[in-house]
């Protein structure tokens, strides 16, 4: 019953199809294929001194995110991609090979931007914004249902919520280290 709904959104979403926001939604997909903008960005942050902390996080909560959304829930949930289970509506992209539930863009995506918010970095908030860009660009291009999407994000805010405080809370418990016994 909830796929002929998802299927409806989905179907509403191609009357929406121009030109131009065909290849910008295939340009915008392709921008988190294998997360790879998001490794990057955490590999250049990890490199500069001024930014390690907040690129080590990201490594770790994109790391999570692969064994949680990618290794886990995909393989469990089992869930068939909407282009395959409606095969009439052309595809723009060559279809994925996996399963559909969550979305591994969706959930990369905002695994990284809620990182980067939680690490205060000013990457956050430009982030968030193209994550979101991002999970709409898998909706549009009919290769995932809007629950799969929705669950990506919480995969990602969930993350993205526990990698920084669990930076932050190691950051306070060394602060307290360095403070002596007797000024405590």
């Amino acid at each position: 019953m909830l796929v002929s709904y998802e299927l409806n959104i989905l179907d509403a979403l191609q009357s929406i199809h121009t030109p131009f926001l065909d290849w910008l939604m295939v340009a915008v997909t392709n921008l988190g294929d294998y997360g790879l903008i998001w490794i990057i960005l955490a590999l250049i942050l990890t490199i500069l001194p001024k930014t390690r902390r907040t690129g080590i996080a990201l490594m770790i909560a994109l790391l999570l995110d692969v064994l949680v959304s990618n290794i886990w829930l995909k393989n469990y949930v089992a869930r068939l991609r909407p282009c395959e289970v409606n095969p009439t509506v052309p595809l723009l992209i060559p279809k994925p090979l996996d399963y559909s539930f969550p979305s591994g863009h969706t959930a990369a995506s905002f695994t990284a931007s809620c990182t980067l918010l939680g690490m205060k970095s000013r990457l956050g908030w430009p982030s968030l914004f193209l994550s979101m860009l991002i999970a709409f660009s898998r909706l549009y291009l009919y290769v995932h249902y809007p629950t799969d999407v929705l669950a990506g994000m919480l995969v990602g805010f969930s993350l993205g919520a526990l990698v920084p405080s669990l930076f932050n809370l190691q950051s306070s418990i060394h602060a307290l280290r360095l403070v002596p016994l007797e000024n405590r």
